[in-house]
This record gives structure tokens, C-alpha cells and sequence, in this order.
């Protein structure tokens, strides 16, 4: 049975290794989606990583990614920058996977 043992560690180790770097790689996501945003919205410097913060820790409110999206919608709404719901959900899938790249190149 020690193989079987073995396997099943083994697959619960990858499981969660694979679950962390894709928490690492939302996060890095939500980092870049919000610098982005905080650019659309003319928020440079310290600003636009406090902004980005923001952005992260929006992604805590409930499960998935609705949230993010809220926030980013809500925010750019209120200072009247014309970006389309489109164009923010393409943001999002572009930023995970460079975040993805990024997060896995690290190692």
C-alpha cells in the first residue's frame, strides 16, 4: 500500500502547489488589472499602487471574480472614463495570463 500511499501525496502535493501559484497568479492579476485602471483614470505614482491594493483586496469579497469587476466598473464610472465592460473582462483574461507567466517563471 505504500505506493498507493506515495501517489495519492504526491497528487495532493501537486494539487496544492498548483492551488497556490493560481492564488498568486489572481493576485498578481489584480495587481496589474489595477494599474491599469488607476491609468485610465490619470492615478500615477504612489497613488496607483495604492490603488492597485484596493483592486486585491476587492477580490476577498466573494467568491470569484465579480467583485474585481464591480470595483474596476464602479471606479472608472465615477470618473467618467468611457470603458467598455468588454474591454475591462479582455483586461482581466490578458493580466492572468502574463500573472500566470509571470508567477510560474519565478518558480
Amino acid at each position: 500500500m505504500s505506493g498507493m500511499d506515495d501517489r495519492e501525496n504526491a497528487f495532493e502535493s501537486k494539487y496544492a502547489h498548483d492551488q497556490e501559484v493560481e492564488f498568486k497568479a489572481i493576485a498578481r492579476r489584480n495587481k496589474l488589472l489595477g494599474l491599469w485602471a488607476a491609468g485610465e483614470m490619470g492615478i500615477e505614482g504612489d497613488a496607483a499602487e495604492a490603488y492597485a491594493k484596493e483592486v486585491v483586496m476587492a477580490d476577498f469579497e466573494e467568491a470569484g471574480h465579480e467583485d474585481v469587476f464591480r470595483k474596476i466598473r464602479g471606479d472608472l464610472d465615477a470618473k467618467s472614463v468611457d470603458v467598455s465592460d468588454h474591454i475591462i473582462r479582455k483586461q482581466m483574461d490578458d493580466f492572468l495570463i502574463q500573472a500566470r507567466e509571470q508567477v510560474t517563471s519565478e518558480g
